[in-house]
């Protein structure tokens, strides 16, 4: 063994002593880089920039602005803030520090203990400065699963002692920061160093932790409020506690003590109820013709649209389906992206003209015959669907830019009621570790692409990012437009999808640039207790992804 090993970097090969770290040589490398390097990648798999080097090695660096770069500034930022409020509320009766969800680039944090005041938060945000100015290391060990669990007693972590009571692993690293003990699901960065962009501002019954966006992972976005996505992310989480379900190691204690078969009636009643509450709410106004439904991808949309309809009819009217979909240009007139391919993403994709004829001479009562869209020849055809409104009859549209006036401008605003739907993640990991609802939608969209469209999880994970930047262009920015929010997320669901997808990420392989994902969320899915899906009701939206379902979807 020679004294010095060499590191390529793309194009560059350097050598160094051995047991350098992978900070050390991002440090040199740093200048090529236009944002901070926090994490490495070698052969496939993701390296915290603490981890030592004894041999020749390729090795790629991640910035703040990578996906897996702004999860692990994210983690940084909340382990630091956990770290600064128990420093500054010591002595006070603080009982634990619950990281909710996310608002746009920011997370929403509840405190059980002690009450959250503008002034208390400015003591926290400068303590925290003040250890991101001294550059302290994210320190991590490896424990056995026992001391883990005694840990995490202690420390009156009792969400992660239920976590880990579920757990084959024999052992547990945990992170420490100044002395502050904690687990994280996922990468840290080397430092706090690194740190340098945060704020903390007092909001609901709690308070929020602005970061940056991965697109300027430097830049502190102005904060945009979303009161009705909040209230819609508070009714989940208030549904979880109604349940004794707002976790994962509390839904393997269901599952583990055969309570999983109750759970999943509960949940899909109170789906259920939620469905009738909207068709009443539609059904009292008269003037409601067009029920305009939208919602990022795997959201469930279509089974909604059957279950709602049916709700629909139980108040006497008669409801009718409508895909967007139908309105899709010619291939020949499809708008092309910055990529030179098909855009279908895009509102200028949709025959706004045409769609806007057709719904006018509908509400006047016109017949009026609907096109189809043949996929195949990318052409839309009339087949003799001819619609005609009488008094009872509601249209149901369901696509992704139905919240967006600009596609219905006609229509009257009193004639449309618009509805928002999302799965909104109701249980998180533990007190400190949140579920993503993008990787909840994610999982379902493999699961369904794999069944009903022969997509490999590969492929799905590679379209993900596009089909990401599709929702943020064209649906986010609308979703407080909704005269209601849906939340069509299960809280068994990831039990339920939990061996079908895993099947399919094991056969993404090592050398695939999707291996990297499909390892993160095989390590995610491992936290739970997998279920059959025999006791789903064929009526649930879970079977618009793994089958079995009545509606056509």
């Amino acid at each position: 063994m020679g004294n010095r090993i060499k590191v390529t970097v793309g194009s560059a090969v350097k050598e160094y002593g051995h047991g350098v770290t992978y900070g050390e040589i991002a440090a040199d490398f740093q200048k090529d880089y236009e944002y901070d390097i926090i994490l490495a990648q070698k052969e496939g798999k993701l390296v915290e920039l603490a981890k030592t080097l004894e041999e020749d090695a390729v090795i790629k660096f991640l910035t703040t602005a990578t996906g897996s770069g702004h999860k692990t500034y994210e983690r940084g930022v909340i382990l630091l803030m956990l770290r600064a409020f128990y420093s500054v509320a010591e002595g006070e009766k603080i009982q634990n520090i619950f990281v909710k969800h996310s608002l746009g680039d920011s997370i929403y944090c509840e405190a059980e203990g002690i009450t959250i005041t503008e002034p208390l938060l400015k003591k926290v945000q400068e303590y925290m400065e003040g250890l991101v100015q001294k550059n302290l290391p994210f320190e991590k060990r490896s424990v056995e699963t026992a001391e883990a669990l005694r840990l995490f007693g202690k420390h009156r972590m009792y969400d992660k002692k239920k976590l880990f009571e579920y757990r084959r692993v024999s052992r547990v690293n945990i992170y420490s920061l100044d002395g502050f003990e904690d687990y994280y699901y996922g990468y840290m960065p080397a430092s706090t160093g690194v740190l340098k962009y945060f704020s903390l501002e007092q909001y609901s019954q709690g308070f929020l932790i602005h970061i940056p966006g991965r697109k300027t992972p430097d830049v502190l976005q102005e904060f945009h409020d979303s009161p009705k996505l909040f209230s819609t992310l508070q009714e989940a989480s208030g549904w979880g506690k109604m349940v004794d379900v707002d976790t994962v190691g509390a839904l393997n204690d269901v599952i583990a003590h055969g309570g999983a078969s109750d759970l999943i009636l509960v949940q899909e009643a109170l789906q259920e109820k939620k469905i009738a509450e909207i068709a009443e709410r539609i059904a009292k106004d008269s003037g409601k013709k067009f029920i305009m439904i939208a919602g990022p991808s795997s959201s469930g949309k279509t089974s909604f649209s059957h279950r709602l309809s049916i709700q629909l009819r139980t108040f006497g009217l008669r409801p009718h389906p409508i895909a967007l979909d139908n309105y899709f240009k010619d291939r020949s007139e499809t708008p092309l992206d910055e990529n030179g391919n098909y855009d279908f993403e895009c509102l200028e994709a949709i025959d706004v003209e045409q769609f806007n004829q057709d719904m006018m001479a509908l509400l006047r009562g016109e017949r009026v015959e609907l096109p189809s869209f043949n996929f195949l020849v990318g052409a839309r055809e009339y087949r003799g669907d001819y619609k005609q409104l009488g008094m009872d009859d509601i249209l149901v549209i369901e696509g992704i830019h139905g919240l967006n006036d600009k596609l219905s401008y006609s229509l009257p605003k009193e004639s449309k009621f618009k509805i928002y739907i999302s799965a909104l993640t109701q249980i998180n990991i533990d007190e400190h570790n949140r579920i993503s609802t993008t990787d909840g939608r994610l999982i379902r969209r493999m699961v369904r692409d794999a069944r009903t469209r022969g997509t490999n999880a590969a492929q799905t994970i590679a379209r993900w990012p596009s089909v990401r930047r599709g929702e943020n262009r064209y649906i986010f920015p609308y979703q407080e437009e909704a005269d209601v929010m849906f939340n069509s997320a299960l809280i068994y669901e990831l039990a339920v999808l939990k061996p079908y997808a895993e099947s399919i990420l094991f056969g993404i392989s090592k050398d695939a640039p999707e291996y990297v994902e499909a390892k993160r969320l095989l390590k995610f899915l491992d936290y739970f207790i997998g279920i059959s899906s025999e006791g789903i009701p064929k009526n649930s939206l879970m079977r618009e992804f793994v089958g079995g379902s009545v509606f056509q979807v």
